[in-house]
């Protein structure tokens, strides 16, 4: 008895995911012709009504696809707009300093010619330590953002990082290695966005020795006379 309790079904409602219930009409034949007419008619106007709510979510659905893409291209201009806004943003300040070290160019037109050789070699220091202290907040800057500095003198040659424009005979490094670097290359995290222009090393080519080709020839006349 408990058994049979425990296998009727709790709920007779059907599952989410079953099919629609199905809208044919009833078996009318049985029915008066006017019955007939008026059940019909019934179905009919719930049949157009349905049709109609059917429509009403399609346009809806079809709206709300077009305003999802047109946000999603709205948002994807705007990103790549204004994506350097906060870099930038930083970079601002160290302009300014820039502009404030050119205008107090210790070499400008406007400077005193009066100034003594000392004056004007502390001027000199003083506006170079400032180009240099602002030098120091751009590395900075950059080092915050994810970007360093290509490894270049003294290192061996990656053509991965680093672009060779020529080649110099040397000992002080073995062929292959780096020996002076023509331009700075960046990686930004694990990516190059500027590869390293570089000079490499290579092997010294050995003299020749005449002294040993003179003794040849003079052998081979000796020999044939």
């Amino acid at each position: 008895m408990d058994d049979e309790t425990n296998d009727t079904p709790i709920s007779e409602s059907p599952p989410p995911d079953q099919d629609p219930p199905n809208h044919e009409p009833e078996d009318i034949s049985n029915l008066p012709v006017e019955e007939q007419v008026m059940a019909l008619q019934k179905h009919l106007q719930e049949t157009q009504q349905e049709a109609a709510r059917n429509w009403d979510s399609a346009l809806r659905a079809q709206a709300e696809l077009a305003n999802f893409r047109r946000r999603t291209d709205e948002e994807r201009i705007s990103l790549g707009k204004y994506s350097n806004g906060r870099l930038i943003a930083k970079l601002l300040p160290m302009m300014a300093e820039l502009a404030l070290a050119v205008s107090h160019n210790p070499i400008s037109p406007g400077e005193s010619s009066g100034d003594t050789p000392a004056v004007k070699a502390s001027w000199e220091a003083s506006w170079l330590e400032g180009v240099k202290l602002i030098q120091r907040k751009f590395e900075n800057l950059l080092e915050s953002e994810g970007v360093a500095v290509i490894e270049t003198v003294g290192a061996e040659f990656n053509p991965l990082e680093h672009e060779a424009l020529g080649t110099e005979e040397t000992r002080e490094y073995p062929p292959g290695y780096i020996v002076q670097a023509v331009r700075q290359g960046y990686r930004l995290h694990d990516r190059i966005i500027q590869p390293a222009q570089v000079i490499v090393a290579r092997e010294p080519q050995e003299p020749k020795i005449q002294g040993n080709g003179d003794s040849n020839v003079e052998e081979k006349e000796s020999s044939n006379g």
